[in-house]
C-alpha cells in the first residue's frame, strides 16, 4: 500500500457542509411550534398536547423507519438515501406552510417531514466515515450535531419573534422554503465517496448490515449506550418539546421560553465544538461521556427550580453544554465498539432508541401537576441521569483505536484539494 492510496480531500468539508445544512433545517421544522405552544393552540383551536404532538410525531415516525432507512443507507449509500429524505423534507415543509389554519393538514404535513428525518439522522456517522480520517470522525459528527443544534436554536428564538409580526402559517412557509433550498444544495454538491479512501485498508470496510446488526447487539457496552441514548435524548426532547409549558407556571413568557431553549442549544453547540476534539486527540470516549452526564445534573436541577431569569438561563446553558456534547462522542464510541458493523446501522439503532424516548416526552405531560408544574417529571429526569452515570462507569474505551488512529492519513499522507 503506497502513501497515495489513501488521503484526505478538501472537498470533504463541502460534503459535510451541505449535510450540516439539511440537518439544521429539519431541526427548525421539528421545533418550530414548541416555543409558541400556547399561542399556536389558540390559533388552531386545539390543546397544548395536540401542539406537542407536532414535535412528538418526529419521534413516533422514527421508530418504524429507523432500521429500513439504515439498510438503505448501508446498501445504496448515504447520498441516495439522504437525497430522498431531503426532497421529502422540502416538499412537506412547503405544504405545511400552505396549510393555513387547518390543524389536520398541518399535522399530516408534519408526518411527511417526520418521515424524512431518519434519512438524515441515520447518516450522521456514515458521512464522516466515507470522507474523514479516524482522528477526525468524532469531530465531524460533532459538527453535524452542532448544525442540528443551530437549527433547533434558530427555531426556538426566531419563531416567537416572527409570530409577533406575521402569521404562524407564513412563518412555516418561510421555514419550508429554507428546507427546499438546502435540499437543492445537497443534491447538487454531495458526493458519496472521495476518489481515494481517507484511511488505510480495513478502516473503511464494514460488515453487511444484517451481519453487522447481529454483531452490534452482542456487544454489552453498546446496549449500555443505547439505554444512555434513550435517557439523554428523552430528556433533551422532553425539555425542548414542553419548554414553554415547563416555565409558564413560574411566570415566564414564550419569549423567555425561546431564549431558554436557545441558550441550552448554544451551550450544546459550544460543547459539541470544544469537547469532541479532546476525545479524538486522546482516543478516549468513556471519560468524556461520564464527565458530561455528571456535570449536566446541576443544570437540570437549576432548570427545575429556578424562579429568576439569570439562574434559569445559566442552568439551561450548563445543561446543554455538558449533556449535548456527549452525543457526538457517544455515536463515535458506538461506531468503534461495534466495528465492523456499518456506521449507518449502529447510528440508526442509537437514533431509534433515542427517538423511542417519545415515551418519556409523553410521561412528562402525564406527570404534570394540576397547577401545570413539570417538577415531578424533571426530578425523574435527574434520577435517570444518575442511573446513566452508573451505566457509563461499566463501559470501557474500545480496544485498538490507538493503533488504527496511528495509521490514519492525518499522520501519513497529505491533504489534497478535490
Amino acid at each position: 500500500m503506497t502513501e497515495k492510496s489513501y488521503r484526505l480531500y478538501g472537498y470533504r468539508w463541502a460534503v459535510l457542509g451541505v449535510f450540516m445544512f439539511i440537518n439544521a433545517t429539519i431541526q427548525i421544522l421539528w421545533i418550530a411550534y414548541a416555543p409558541i405552544t400556547g399561542p399556536a393552540a389558540r390559533f388552531y383551536g386545539v390543546t397544548d398536547l395536540q401542539i406537542g404532538l407536532l414535535s412528538m410525531v418526529f419521534m413516533i415516525a422514527f421508530i418504524p423507519l429507523a432500521i429500513p432507512v439504515s439498510w438503505l443507507i448501508d446498501t445504496y449509500g448515504f447520498r441516495f438515501a439522504v437525497s430522498i429524505g431531503a426532497v421529502m423534507m422540502g416538499v412537506f415543509g412547503i405544504l405545511r406552510g400552505l396549510a393555513g389554519s387547518h390543524y389536520s393538514l398541518v399535522l399530516w404535513s408534519t408526518v411527511g417531514i417526520a418521515a424524512a428525518q431518519p434519512f438524515l439522522l441515520n447518516a450522521w456517522t456514515t458521512v464522516p466515515a466515507k470522507w474523514f480520517s479516524i482522528e477526525e470522525r468524532a469531530t465531524a459528527v460533532g459538527l453535524v450535531t452542532l448544525a442540528s443544534l443551530v437549527g433547533t436554536a434558530l427555531g426556538m428564538v426566531l419563531t416567537p419573534i416572527l409570530t409577533e409580526t406575521i402569521s404562524i402559517p407564513a412563518v412555516q412557509l418561510i421555514y419550508g422554503g429554507i428546507a427546499a433550498f438546502s435540499t437543492v444544495l445537497f443534491v447538487l454538491l454531495a458526493r458519496e465517496t472521495p476518489p481515494t479512501p481517507p484511511c488505510p485498508p480495513g478502516q473503511e470496510t464494514r460488515a453487511l448490515m444484517l451481519d453487522g446488526l447481529k454483531h452490534a447487539l452482542k456487544v454489552k457496552a453498546f446496549w449500555f449506550y443505547l439505554i444512555i441514548s434513550f435517557i439523554g435524548l428523552g430528556i433533551f426532547n422532553g425539555i425542548t418539546t414542553w419548554v414553554e409549558t415547563i416555565i409558564r407556571p413560574r411566570g415566564f413568557t414564550p419569549t423567555d421560553a425561546g431564549t431558554l431553549g436557545a441558550l441550552m442549544l448554544v451551550g450544546g453547540i459550544l460543547g459539541a465544538v470544544v469537547i469532541p476534539p479532546f476525545s479524538d486527540r486522546q482516543h478516549k470516549r468513556q471519560r468524556y461521556l461520564l464527565l458530561g452526564f455528571i456535570l449536566a445534573i446541576p443544570g437540570l436541577i437549576g432548570l427545575t427550580f429556578a424562579t429568576n431569569q439569570i439562574l434559569l438561563f445559566a442552568s439551561a446553558f450548563a445543561l446543554g453544554f455538558f449533556l449535548i456534547s456527549t452525543s457526538p462522542i457517544g455515536m463515535q464510541y458506538a461506531a468503534e465498539i461495534t466495528y465492523p458493523t456499518p456506521e449507518g446501522t449502529s447510528n440508526g439503532l442509537i437514533q431509534l432508541f433515542g427517538q423511542a424516548a417519545v415515551v418519556f416526552v409523553y410521561i412528562m405531560e402525564a406527570l404534570r401537576t394540576p397547577d401545570g408544574s413539570f417538577t415531578p417529571a424533571l426530578l425523574l429526569a435527574v434520577a435517570l441521569m444518575v442511573f446513566s452515570i452508573v451505566l457509563i462507569t461499566q463501559m470501557k474505551d474500545p480496544t485498538g483505536i490507538e493503533k488504527r488512529a496511528s495509521a490514519s492519513p492525518v499522520a501519513s499522507s497529505t491533504e489534497v484539494k478535490a
